[in-house]
């Protein structure tokens, strides 16, 4: 696993200098280049990153207390003494301390660390994907407020033409000074409009530009298109893969599969341990060291919360004629009560942890239903926009007429023209709600931006053939 996030370290600053290099080179970007550019470009990822490679490769080292534990000693007692003969005693050994048996504590021990390594690789998983939203957002804002400026300025081109025309009418008395006035008042409002958008959209730009750590932004290659309509999978299907293959529930999933882990781990803590002591020493008043000693022991701890009591058997020589032999017991009682509650807590835990899951399984259901439902409206929305846009061109061609048969003035006319910028903004609103509504679908199944369509057409395949969304 410390392999696995150190190759991923290494592909996110691959990736990042290739994306930027390429975003240079070529000067466009796309919905989901702006969205690796922006998890590739954040230095609170990076950080993170690196700190869950620090964890997997401490976790990997743990694998260390399946062997043995050497110590190794030396000592030197020197002692002047008056009265008896001097004496120099040096000491040199070295132990060995086996485990034999815990029962399986510490392999449980380690699956759980591991577990909750997983978790934190969940969690990594979830932050990439909302720094990566964050940068698909602020991409079709822009894209939003572009072709909303773009919409305005040509209103206001065609505006001033008309204003042009009204006060050449004025001045040869075919209209009125207090429609040029008006019309004035008209064309201010639309400037005035222009001008905010405009110093909202270089903050916009701005803003974007920095969360994709770039000093220029690209040619954006993505567009609001009005006539684009995304096939949606029915409400229950919706709900259905979004309970097998949302982020959220996978995390949940892992946490239920710690905590019955956890559970098991309190539940077996009654179980003895055993281990192996080997020592080996030399010893004399100088050297070399002659004289030397070897023992081999057991020692059996029965911890509980209740009582400890630990045992040792030891045995071993001391050539040439010394053989020695140990047993010692030691009882604590009540060395730690409140642990006793431990077994408790972890079944607590894991039911907290199941209802949890199925209310957030209800929840992840009823979201995917409801954002069908949204999508309906939003394309019922857009149509509905689209076909007043059209109708109110019709109706401007018409107040053209009108105009030329002096049924109504060119202050009239230019109020229709500023109401049918309205109605197209309107459209250019929809489509961008449209886009939101497919993007937080996309979010729910765990799907990059642009692979609806594509996750929907598989669906629609695989009904058939009995294949399921996450196998494709």
């Amino acid at each position: 696993m410390n392999k696995k996030f150190a190759i991923l370290i290494c592909l996110f600053i691959s990736m990042f200098t290739a994306k930027i290099a390429k975003a240079n080179d070529t000067g466009t970007l796309s919905f989901a280049e702006a969205a690796n550019l922006a998890v590739a470009s954040s230095a609170d990822f990076r950080h993170a990153l690196a700190s869950q490679s620090l964890m997997e490769k401490a976790w990997g080292w743990g694998a260390r207390a399946y062997f043995p534990y050497f110590n190794i000693s030396a000592s030197e007692n020197d002692r002047l003494q008056q009265l008896d003969p001097d004496s120099f005693i040096k000491n040199y050994g070295i132990s060995i301390d086996q485990l034999l048996f815990d029962g399986g504590r510490l392999k449980m021990s380690r699956n759980i660390e591991k577990m909750e390594l997983n978790l934190s690789s969940s969690r990594l998983d979830r932050m990439a994907s909302e720094i990566a939203e964050s940068a698909i957002n602020a991409y079709r804002n822009l894209l939003s407020s572009r072709s909303i400026l773009e919409i305005k300025k040509a209103a206001l081109i065609v505006l001033e033409e008309q204003r042009r025309i009204l006060n050449e009418e004025v001045q040869i008395g075919l209209a009125l000074p207090i429609d040029l006035t008006s019309a004035d008042i008209n064309l201010a409002d639309v400037r005035i409009g222009i001008f905010s958008l405009e110093l909202d959209l270089a903050e916009m730009e701005r803003q974007f530009t920095e969360l994709l750590g770039l000093e220029t932004l690209p040619i954006l290659t993505e567009k609001v298109d009005i006539y684009r309509s995304v096939k949606f999978p029915e409400a229950v299907a919706a709900a259905s893969f979004a309970k097998e293959m949302n982020p959220e529930l996978a995390e949940v999933r892992f946490s239920i599969i710690k905590r019955q882990a956890e559970l098991k781990y309190a539940s077996n803590l009654w179980i003895p341990s055993i281990r192996l002591a080997l020592n080996f020493g030399v010893t004399g008043q100088r050297y070399p060291l002659t004289r030397y000693n070897w023992s081999v022991g057991i020692n059996i701890d029965f911890s509980s919360p209740w009582f400890q009591n630990r045992i040792g058997i030891q045995a071993g020589w001391e050539p040439p004629y010394n053989q020695t032999a140990m047993a010692q017991n030691s009882f604590s009682p009540l060395p730690n009560p409140a642990s006793g509650f431990s077994k408790k807590q972890a079944s607590l835990a894991l039911a907290l942890e199941q209802d949890k899951y199925n209310v957030i399984l209800e929840r992840i259901g009823r979201m995917a239903s409801n954002i069908v439902e949204k999508y309906a409206l939003a394309e019922r929305r857009r149509l509905l926009a689209l076909k007043s846009a059209a109708i109110g061109e019709e109706r401007c061609r018409i107040e053209e007429v009108r105009l030329s048969l002096g049924l109504i003035t060119r202050l009239n006319l230019m109020e229709t023209l500023i109401e049918q910028t309205k109605r197209e903004i309107t459209v250019i609103e929809a489509a961008t709600a449209l886009l939101e509504a497919e993007r937080e679908l996309e979010r729910l199944l765990n799907l990059k931006p642009g692979e609806l369509e594509a996750a929907v057409l598989n669906v629609s395949i695989t009904e058939n053939t009995g294949f399921s969304m996450e196998t494709q």
